[in-house]
């Protein structure tokens, strides 16, 4: 059997901190957030648009048609952080939320507070904008999560009614409506409330939900031309672009990733799921191609995704530019999504390579140090006044902000932190496969036995890894220990004998298939050295350009280090880099120092423009961790850095 293991408790230095700034600093200030209790951030009004739709207060709908999934989000960060640790005051205030959320519900099961209070008459009348399911599926979500920490089933039974009240309303049956949501979200839900409850019939709304996507005729498109050709967010259009929300053909006949990131990784995590549960080989064979073409031709260094704003979206095969990138943190949490449901469906390392990339890089990134602020956007290269006057990079910013109006990412990052224990193991037949190299503890059931396995590690500074394992009795069965993509030399013992790695290698996996004894001692060194990573050639953004990356960590310049402007800088092709461990670094991390040359402005000699070219100087390069840019005020940042001959 393949599963995804939940019983692991991280212990871990650099994710310890993570998870604890977000259980001490994040959930409370997204609790005092959603509540408008934070004077610096933009009002959220989604508790109080459900105390107006239970009647508690009266008032007018306020903030986007899909706000209800902010305090969704939030609820399901509260269920995996109790699952961690007991709070008796956090668990108060969810009973509080869960309690309001029940008061907003319809006596049909419907719960949404946009058309509850603002347009009761139009339910289900414009998927292609509204978000009904979407916020739906973020509810079920919560529910399944506040329930496994807790056993508090309210939640659950409000979710299961809507639920019930879904399928009333949509299926293949006669009389129900044929369509789906503009954005997916319900689909993956939907499978997680059927592996908790084992009712088929959420496991059939989900695969129709995927399977009457993109079919003709189309619904999404009848739709709209039932409303009068009029769309929610911009009136009267001339034209409805499906491929937008991955809806253009059948799921199954898709080969690229089109249109809005979000939307789509989300869909291919439902698609991954439902391969995994009804052994559906196209659809597999779908979430593979759809995997690879993200991977191989759309993904940033970052493990960002979507390099457009103009409907935060793919573009085409190799256009990553640095500067107006989009790459949202919820694309990279949903690729992450994605990577671990094909982690299931086959033990394959190309899938946690990308999970660690875009774990250790573009998603710890968009959040602060402090916990309270977040980045939206995650760019590659910043300039601050281009951010704040060339409306083409409006989007970018050379700062974190406190909350947003349409605060998904915040919430998201939270959920994703508190259940990161979820991500570092699955199990495939008596083989236990370890993804993430993070301290930890997981329990579980290899060769009919139960075997405890204790992981120490000070990932991402030091490729030094052991673990420990003790199964209940002496029993034969696997370990596979990943090889990281990045690594070269990568050596493990066992009981001090050092392994062969030419050798039971399958897939990205060094597998140890043996018996076991209780006190058995995997060690692992990976060599974690600083290098130069180049780009594909028609990956025009980075030509004749190095990223640097040590370990799972892509590094960047910043002018608090190197002066500015850092297009000034370029680094020698021959220098060699140096690592240093800096305590006083924002919490501490290892600097990369390099050569390098810089313009030397003050010998320019012409105007805006001059036959001469300007001199240039060596000088002394720093790098820091990408995930740290940004805590330090307002300035430039780049990732990709010229190259030149010594």
């Amino acid at each position: 059997m393949n599963k995804i293991l939940n019983n692991v408790a991280i212990q871990d230095n650099f994710w310890g901190r993570y998870i604890r700034l977000v259980q001490d600093v994040v959930i409370p200030y997204q609790y005092e957030a959603l509540h408008d209790r934070v004077p610096e951030a933009e009002p959220s009004h989604a508790i109080a648009n459900f105390e107006i739709a239970a009647g508690r207060k009266k008032g007018e709908f306020y903030g986007f048609v899909f706000q209800d999934s902010d305090v969704a989000k939030w609820l399901e960060a509260v269920g995996y952080s109790l699952s961690i640790k007991c709070d008796e005051v956090l668990e108060s205030q969810a009973d509080e939320v869960i309690n309001l959320v029940g008061e907003a519900q319809q006596e049909d099961g419907y719960l949404n507070t946009y058309f509850t209070i603002k347009e009761p008459g139009k339910r289900w009348t414009n998927l292609n904008d509204c978000h009904e399911l979407y916020c739906a599926g973020h509810f079920i979500e919560a529910a399944v999560a506040y329930y496994e920490a807790t056993g508090k089933d309210k939640l659950l039974k409000i979710m299961c009614r809507m639920v019930d009240h879904i399928d009333s309303v949509f299926g293949p049956e006669e009389g129900k409506l044929k369509g789906y949501d503009g954005h997916q979200e319900i689909e993956l839900a939907l499978v997680k409330l059927y592996h908790l409850t084992g009712e088929d019939r959420y496991l059939k709304l989900s695969s129709f939900f995927i399977e009457q996507r993109g079919q003709q005729p189309h619904f999404l498109v009848q739709e709209w031309e039932n409303r009068g050709k009029m769309s929610y967010w911009v009136g009267k259009m001339d034209h409805l672009d499906v491929k937008y929300n991955q809806s253009h053909v059948p799921v199954k006949e898709q080969t690229e990733a089109v249109g809005h990131s979000v939307r789509a990784v989300y869909m291919y995590t439902a698609m991954a799921d439902l391969a995994a549960l009804t052994d559906d080989e196209e659809l597999y064979n779908a979430c593979v191609r759809l995997w690879n073409n993200i991977v191989d031709k759309q993904m940033y260094i970052t493990g960002g995704i979507g390099s457009t704003h103009l409907g935060e979206a793919f573009t085409f095969d190799y256009d990553l530019p640095n500067d107006s990138v989009y790459a949202e943190t919820c694309a990279s949490i949903g690729l992450i999504f994605f990577a671990k449901r094909m982690l299931k469906l086959s033990p394959d390392a190309k899938y946690a390579d990308v999970m660690e990339r875009a774990l250790y890089n573009n998603v710890i990134g968009s959040m602060a140090q402090d916990g309270k602020h977040f980045f939206y956007v995650n760019p590659l290269e910043v300039w601050p006044q281009a951010c704040s006057c060339n409306p083409d990079k409006h989007h970018v910013k050379s700062e974190r902000q406190g909350w947003f109006g349409c605060a998904c990412c915040p919430p998201n990052v939270a959920r994703l932190l508190t259940s990161l224990n979820q991500y570092i193991y699955t199990t495939h037949d008596d083989t236990i496969y370890t993804n993430l190299y993070i301290g930890s503890e997981v329990v579980t059931k290899l060769g009919n036995t139960e075997v405890t396995i204790h992981q120490q590690t000070e990932f991402p500074w030091d490729g030094t890894v052991t673990l420990k394992v003790n199964p209940a009795a002496e029993a034969e069965f696997g370990i596979a220990l990943r090889i990281p993509s990045w690594s070269r030399g990568m050596e493990i013992k066992v009981n001090g004998v050092i392994l062969s790695m030419e050798e039971g290698v399958d897939r990205g996996y060094r597998v140890i298939h043996r018996t076991w004894s209780a006190g058995d001692m995997i060690e692992i060194c990976v060599p974690m050295e600083a290098h130069r990573i180049y780009a594909h050639p028609n990956l025009r953004a980075d030509a004749h350009k190095i990223a640097i990356q040590r370990g799972p960590l892509v590094y960047c310049l910043e002018g608090a280090d190197n002066g500015e402007p850092l297009s000034s800088i370029s680094l020698s092709e021959d220098g060699a880099f140096t690592e240093t461990f800096d305590e006083t670094l924002l919490g501490g991390a290892v600097v990369v120092g390099g050569s390098g040359s810089r313009i030397n402005q003050e010998g320019w000699s012409g105007g805006l423009y001059g036959r001469v070219k300007a001199p240039v100087e060596a000088v002394a390069v720093k790098a820091i961790p990408y995930y740290l840019w940004g805590n330090r005020g307002s300035g430039e940042m780049k990732v990709w850095i010229p190259e030149t001959k010594s």
